[in-house]
């Protein structure tokens, strides 16, 4: 792949790629605005959301169509084995576990902005049509498609270029961080984006990632939406109880040492 991109010509399709995502949502909002102006506004940001983050790698599946190159290389679209699904999924639950508590800690030094509380709104049950677009665009399309433009094409690039994983990693993980506009969760963003960043490079394909990425957007819907009766267990003095972070702890210690043994020398050669 690297043959046929410069650093440059990289970076400036991903930059394009997010401007025609964002430029879609707006699109299909305003026109949807325009057309339809008794139309309950929030399902219409739902609606242009959806539509965006699908359209978000149409400019890079279709550069790399045109060079007649293999879209299961080019983004890293690699099958795994079913047995590393449960490791994977372990992994995950530890992650999403202890970033939900780095996000308490962090809001202790910075409040989270009230446009934050007012996003949560955006992402609640009120029907059954808006959970299911909210579950098809936040766990389903939007994991799918920023893994494979940041994880499949833009570290991938970076990996081989550099010949350097961290530093392709940690430039990816800023940029993905960047990219989603919410200086409150930017941290936590990175710290998750280095996590995701990992999976690619040790497993070779962006599914391990993916499974991740779903589950962290699933969980944090379930979590906005369904107050469990499990939850007041999960919590401890407005951080997840220390019971919850152990056991965070074993399983991402599991999951880490399952995969690193079970994906030795599958990392994708260039």
């Amino acid at each position: 792949m690297n043959k046929l991109f410069t650093i440059r010509s990289v970076f400036t399709i991903v930059i394009a790629s997010l401007f025609i995502g964002f430029a879609g949502v707006a699109l299909v909002l305003s026109v949807s605005t325009a057309l339809f102006p008794e139309t309950d506004s929030r399902l219409l940001t739902i609606l242009s959301i959806f539509i965006g983050q699908g359209i978000i790698v149409l400019p890079v599946f279709t550069i790399v169509y045109l060079k007649n190159k293999s879209f299961t290389h080019s983004f890293r679209l690699k099958p795994i084995p079913i047995n590393s699904v449960f490791p994977i999924v372990i992994l995950s639950l530890g992650t999403i576990i202890l970033s939900d508590e780095v996000d308490r800690l962090i809001g202790i030094v910075l409040p989270r902005p009230d446009y934050i509380e007012k996003l949560a709104e955006l992402f609640q049950f009120d029907s059954p049509l808006y959970a299911l677009l909210l579950i098809v665009a936040t766990v389903l399309i939007a994991p799918l498609s920023e893994e494979v433009l940041f994880r499949g094409f833009l570290q991938q690039f970076l990996e081989v270029h550099w010949k350097d994983v961290t530093k392709a990693v940690l430039i990816t993980s800023l940029f993905f961080a960047a990219v989603h506009m919410n200086p409150g969760w930017i941290i936590q963003i990175y710290l998750l984006g280095i996590i995701l960043g990992y999976l690619a490079w040790r497993t070779g394909s962006i599914f391990p990632g993916l499974i991740l990425h779903s589950l962290n957007n699933g969980l944090a819907l379930i979590m906005e939406n369904i107050q469990a009766p499990w939850f007041n267990y999960y919590t401890w003095k407005n951080h997840v109880s220390p019971l919850f972070l152990l056991i965070a702890v074993f399983l991402i210690y599991r999951g880490y040492k399952t995969i690193n043994s079970s994906f030795v020398g599958t990392m994708v050669k260039q």
